[in-house]
């Protein structure tokens, strides 16, 4: 079974290469080649377009300028190294986990626009909690979109895992209700609840997210215990605005960032956490549900630079 970093790097395979570029233009990864003017205008180019943005491009810059300057030898795969350990303190503290289930069952509710991946997210996060030997559900409540049951019911088969379903039209608020009923009759330790997607302007969508809120409220009063936007990592700097805006209506607990391993914007999630300082529990790195990752700080500085060995 490939490690953790080992996914982390075959997923970022299209946002690394472009680290690579910037410092070895015979293309050995950050290899012997000595650092030169030319490389370090490379690597601006290369964290900019990745959308790392202003602050942790200026700061992996300035730690790679500061070296040169003492090391005029300075080679592509120190230069690395640097870069990874900016990187990794900039993202100190990014590491959203569940220690433990404080809830029976502990819900969370997975939000975000169309085509953020959150629906098989949800089925991919069910498989997770169940490899953990905890019994999730899943509930569709994604009731605004024709297509959304088969599509969870296509991945809960697949993932085998239980869910809770309504026909198309029904109100979604009803469905999060019932399927909190059914969890506790079952005995389920975790209730994923797949909201519609929804634009973060389209203020009739973001009103019914308040309603999945104030009915499951009726049966406890603190849910949903978290609320986590699904945001796709491949749009840059423009997820920034949709966290701001889905914090600011909904009360966002934490991030899931998919699709990282099909994006040389892979940069935004440092962005998204400077801006917010939300925790990022998982990244999707793959289209099958075990990649579907707990994020580590240390295993993304590093596979973004491509640093195989630890960083001191």
């Amino acid at each position: 079974m490939a490690s953790l970093f080992q996914r982390f790097k075959d997923g970022l395979k299209r946002t690394t290469p472009t680290f690579y570029k910037a410092f070895s233009k015979a293309g050995s990864l950050f290899g012997g080649r000595k650092i030169d003017a030319s490389s370090l205008d490379e690597l601006e180019e290369a964290l900019y377009s990745a959308d790392f943005g202003v602050e942790t491009t200026e700061e992996i810059l300035e730690a790679v300028r500061e070296a040169y300057k003492k090391d005029k030898e300075l080679r592509g795969l120190d230069a690395a190294r640097i870069g990874a350990s900016v990187l990794e303190r900039v993202l100190e503290g990014s590491e959203g986990r569940i220690d433990q289930l404080t809830h029976k069952p502990e819900i969370i509710a997975l939000v975000g626009v169309n085509g953020s991946g959150k629906t098989t997210t949800a089925a991919k996060l069910a498989k997770n909690f169940q490899d953990q030997g905890k019994q999730p559900l899943v509930a569709a409540c994604d009731t605004f979109r024709a297509a959304a049951n088969e599509q969870i019911r296509t991945w809960c088969d697949r993932l085998n895992v239980p869910l809770i379903a309504s026909q198309h039209g029904a109100d979604a608020a009803a469905v999060a209700f019932d399927a909190l009923q059914a969890a506790r009759g079952r005995g389920s330790d975790v209730l994923l609840l797949d909201t519609a997607g929804r634009l973060h302007n389209k203020e009739n969508l973001m009103r019914e997210l308040q309603k999945i809120r104030r009915v499951l409220g009726k049966l406890d009063e603190s849910a949903p215990h978290h609320a986590w936007l699904v945001v796709d990592g491949s749009i840059g700097s423009n997820s920034i605005q949709q966290a701001r805006v889905f914090h600011e209506s909904f009360g966002l607990t934490g991030l899931i960032v998919t699709k990282l391993d099909g994006t040389s914007r892979g940069g935004a999630v440092t962005g998204i956490y400077r801006e917010l300082k939300l925790p990022i529990f998982y990244v999707g790195l793959g289209e099958k549900a075990e990649d579907l990752q707990p994020f580590s700080a240390k295993d993304y500085a590093r596979a973004v630079f491509g640093i195989e060995e630890e960083i001191r």
